[in-house]
């Protein structure tokens, strides 16, 4: 639950129609509470979820959540966890404290399941679990001895995701159809390395544009930079959402 609203396991609702900004979800990659609160104050009415990464929550720390909160928005904490089994488990209580409502947490079997234990006082916290890092390409899984597919190596973390009692998993756009494929757990998905068709990918290894990753599954897309870094952020938001609610009706009246 989010806000008081439950979170459909579902890509598509009967009944009723995905709200496409709902799914769309900020990264507020600025390094201050001020800057923060003035990108806010620009994009708060076209955009749904807002994510705090490190460089803000390093900046400001859990003031910044409290901050963003009073926007009425749901909170993407992305701290991607990884750590021993007790200092996940107590950290995420103390995140759950918060009121957040996503987590990231790295896919490490032990620290997946320390999550899970970590927010059994707050069910609403959702833990995400981190596969595979959209900048990460082939060659850098050999580099670190790992003989697989990205694909593959996705796909291995998501299952330890569902296995361990996650809510979801973060991937890029090219895994959801593998994902959903080979595990039946209702995961959400959660894809970041988002661009509109003829922007640049950035250092994003592994980058699809918003019609790309819902038509392959996805259920939430990150966008920072190209929100961000825009002459008119609130117009490129609302783009972004236009082309998501096509998407997303194309996917409703699919077969």
């Amino acid at each position: 639950m989010v806000n008081g609203k439950e979170i459909s396991m579902e890509r598509n609702i009967k009944g009723s129609e995905i709200q496409a900004k709902e799914r769309l979800v900020f990264a507020l990659d600025v390094p201050t509470a001020k800057a923060a609160e003035a990108m806010l104050d620009c994009v708060q009415e076209t955009v749904g979820v807002i994510k705090i990464g490190l460089e803000l929550f390093t900046s400001e720390g859990p003031a910044v959540v409290r901050m963003v909160q009073r926007y009425g928005k749901p909170v993407f904490l992305d701290l991607k966890v990884l750590d021993i089994a007790e200092t996940v488990q107590r950290t995420v209580a103390r995140v759950a404290d918060m009121g957040v409502s996503f987590l990231t947490v790295h896919a490490d079997r032990k620290a997946l399941a320390a999550a899970v234990q970590g927010r059994a006082g707050n069910p609403a916290l959702y833990i995400l679990a981190v596969t595979v890092l959209t900048n990460v390409a082939q060659a850098d899984l050999r580099e670190c001895g790992f003989d697989g597919t990205v694909e593959h190596a996705v796909v291995a973390r998501a299952r330890l995701a569902a296995e361990a009692g996650c809510d979801g998993v973060i991937a890029s756009g090219r895994e959801p159809a593998a994902i959903r494929s080979a595990i039946d757990a209702p995961l959400l998905i959660v894809t970041p390395g988002v661009r509109p068709a003829g922007q640049g990918e950035d250092e994003h290894a592994r980058a699809t544009t918003p019609r790309q990753a819902i038509h392959a599954g996805a259920d939430y897309l990150v966008v920072g930079r190209p929100i961000r870094d825009a002459p008119d952020p609130r117009a490129a938001a609302q783009a972004i959402v236009s082309e998501m609610q096509a998407a997303f009706d194309q996917q409703s009246l699919s077969p």
